[in-house]
């Protein structure tokens, strides 16, 4: 064994020393064997040759953003249906629930974020976001898979990418839950790929003697670490064709929706989206846009400000619709970017990053200092032979959870949930007490497992009692 530990110690610092980065073994005489044989496990996992192209042109370098030759406003379908569309919208939500009912959809959800930001000490999806019940995210998941596996007499696969930090406390969290009812046979889990980080001269750092610093490949390593983990062999096992994709922090998402599946079949689309209307010009969501004929989205910091004002004769933005991280994807267009190696583009960052210094002390950092690579989703967009974009109201399925406080907060996204939840109560019929400035003079909490949607509630309409100012109800 001390040999087979020595011989690979030895070829890993050859090849290390071919790549310049042979100072990543500078400890190695100093680590026990287990440690040693950690060093070797991230060393042997490196594509040196790979990196070495990333680091000539993301780290030493720094491409410019070029903008398409051709950006135009991005064709929508609408929230209602326009003139002379209703057949289709019909259509397509028959067909959605066609799909569902015949196994054919599966959910994906990339959670592999901690709750440090929330000052929540653990994996975000594990973090309680509805006012009432104080259910976690994942449990508001849960319930949404199992209400539609109810109505449609369906399986819904559902596939949950961690990454290393939490992905044992994610899948001890299931356990512990009994998968809320889910049938744990149905429910995977696979870790997010992870990148070394690097100083501004292209040298990866250390962040134990035993130990790369690493950093997960953003939300477009997701399309790779579907096949990389198995999960594409599974759906394809099961009879998976559509995977609806969404991140862990939105409480109000819709987890599987017949129209958007639907609509996205009808058009033989490869990955399609859903889109809010922006709160302000320069809100910082991506945009989407048609580059060069090719449904795409422009982050908000790579538009520049003219084309982000510009606006249409009757007053509208011409860029009006933001990306919110929700997409249809066929598994045959994920299988087919993974075929001839992933070819999703980078983006460079510039991060602190705690490092070992030459003498094996611990650095933190006061400011930036490394360089992190990252892919994002919706770049796959533009390898989409065919892309549709959905609106939806910002109101009926967006309150994301990203900050401490102020928008996009634990507080902000419960009082939209409760407006939502208020919202459906109208249109059952229910009159909603209202505060002076509008809001619910009431706290509501409808769980999916007793209305999956405002139509299933109104269905239900003789369940439902008058409501009186400060009543706290959850239907469940």
């Amino acid at each position: 064994m001390a040999q087979t530990i020595r011989s690979r110690i030895e070829a890993a610092a050859k090849k290390l020393r071919q790549h310049q980065q042979d100072h990543l073994m500078k400890f190695v005489d100093q680590l026990s064997q287990d440690e040693k044989l950690e060093l070797l496990g991230d060393v042997e996992e490196l594509d040196l040759d790979f990196l070495d192209t990333l680091i000539e042109k993301y780290v030493l370098g720094e491409p410019e953003t070029k903008l398409p030759g051709s950006l135009e406003p991005v064709p929508i379908y609408r929230t209602q249906p326009e003139s002379g569309q209703e057949k289709k919208y019909q259509q397509g939500r028959e067909l959605g629930e066609r799909l569902i009912a015949e196994h054919k959809v599966a959910a994906f959800t990339v959670a592999g974020g901690m709750g440090t930001r929330l000052r929540f000490d653990g994996p975000k999806g594990c973090m309680p976001a509805t006012q009432l019940r104080n259910k976690t995210l994942f449990q508001v998941f849960a319930e949404g898979i199992l209400a539609t596996q109810r109505r449609y007499n369906c399986v819904v696969p559902w596939y949950i990418m961690t990454s290393p930090a939490n992905h044992d406390r994610t899948v001890e969290y299931f356990e512990e839950k009994d998968y809320y009812g889910l049938d744990a046979a149905n429910v995977k889990f696979f870790r997010q790929g992870v990148m070394p980080c690097f100083d501004r001269d292209g040298k990866m750092l250390l962040a134990q003697r035993h130990r790369l610093a690493s950093s997960p490949d953003g939300h477009g390593g997701s399309l790779r670490a579907l096949h990389v983990s198995g999960a594409l062999e599974d759906m394809n096992r099961r009879g998976v064709q559509y995977i609806s994709y969404f991140q862990v922090d939105n409480p109000l998402v819709q987890v599987i929706d017949p129209l958007f599946i639907g609509l996205h079949a009808q058009d033989r689309a490869e990955m399609s989206s859903k889109a809010v209307v922006k709160c302000e010009p320069l809100e910082k969501v991506g945009n989407f846009v048609l580059a060069d004929g090719r449904v795409s989205v422009i982050e908000y910091s790579d538009l520049p400000e003219e084309q982000a004002l510009k606006r249409r004769d009757d007053g509208e933005l011409v860029f009006q619709w933001g990306s919110i991280a929700i997409h249809i994807i066929s598994r045959g267009f994920v299988e087919k970017i993974n075929s001839k190696g992933f070819s999703l583009p980078w983006h460079r960052a510039i991060k602190s990053v705690g490092y070992l210094d030459d003498a094996g002390n611990l650095i933190t950092p006061e400011k930036p200092n490394a360089v992190k690579l990252e892919t994002f989703v919706f770049d796959a967009l533009g390898l989409a032979e065919r892309s549709i974009v959905l609106e939806i109201e910002r109101a009926e399925q967006f309150a994301p959870i990203k900050n401490f406080s102020g928008v996009d907060s634990l507080q902000s996204s419960q009082e939209l949930q409760v407006a939502r939840d208020a919202a459906w109560m109208e249109q059952a019929g229910i009159t909603v007490p209202r505060k002076d400035d509008g809001t619910p003079d009431v706290i509501l909490e409808i769980s999916p497992l007793f209305a999956l949607d405002v139509e299933e509630l109104i269905r239900k309409r003789a369940q439902l009692r008058p409501l009186k100012a400060g009543d706290m109800v959850y239907l469940g």
